[in-house]
């Protein structure tokens, strides 16, 4: 196993949390009701494993290791100000989903933050993947492939977190709401 193909598969879970964020946006659109304890759950993951882990071994390992190089510098600065961008879109979608739970219908915000994410996700994701590839054929030495995984993997408090990420996502999956076509 390789730090690149730690993070690819870090994007196979992301990509079921997309899966589940557009169904929540189009429900919510069509006036459908989704527990906003399902909602705070799609935020939970989104906070402690797109931003604590996987940003995290990108912005602090991943990145930091390529850019050394002196080499794909501006793809790396457009990702983490997209990165930032995630982390806006994430807060706004925190902040409304309160408000709803506080009494406030802050359905259309909630949605329509939702919604960003989601096309958020499906792009980043997609250039990311390029870029992963680039790295790995053209920048990185399998020493460094393999020391950035070790790196990874040595911190047992992340693994633990994943799994509690992953029962989320498993949880939100077997919703009613979910599976409902």
């Amino acid at each position: 196993m390789s730090a690149t193909e730690t993070l690819r598969e870090d994007h196979l879970k992301i990509k079921r949390l997309e899966k589940i964020i557009e169904k929540c946006y189009l429900d919510l659109y069509a006036g459908k009701e989704i527990p906003l304890s399902d909602i705070e759950k799609i935020t939970f993951v989104i906070s402690e494993f797109l931003d604590s882990i996987h940003y995290s071994r990108e912005e602090d390992s991943y990145f930091a290791c390529v850019a050394s190089y002196d080499t794909l510098k501006d793809e790396i600065r457009k990702f983490m100000i997209e990165h930032e961008f995630s982390r806006r879109i994430a807060k706004n979608i925190s902040k409304y989903l309160q408000q709803w739970k506080s009494g406030n219908d802050a359905r259309e915000p909630v949605a329509r933050f939702l919604r960003t994410y989601f096309i958020y996700l499906h792009d980043h994701l997609k250039k990311e993947e390029e870029f992963f590839s680039k790295a790995q054929s053209k920048v990185l030495s399998a020493e460094e492939e393999k020391e950035m995984y070790e790196q990874f993997q040595s911190v047992m408090a992340v693994s633990t977190k994943i799994q509690t990420i992953m029962d989320q996502i498993q949880y939100l999956e077997e919703q009613e709401w979910y599976r409902i076509p």
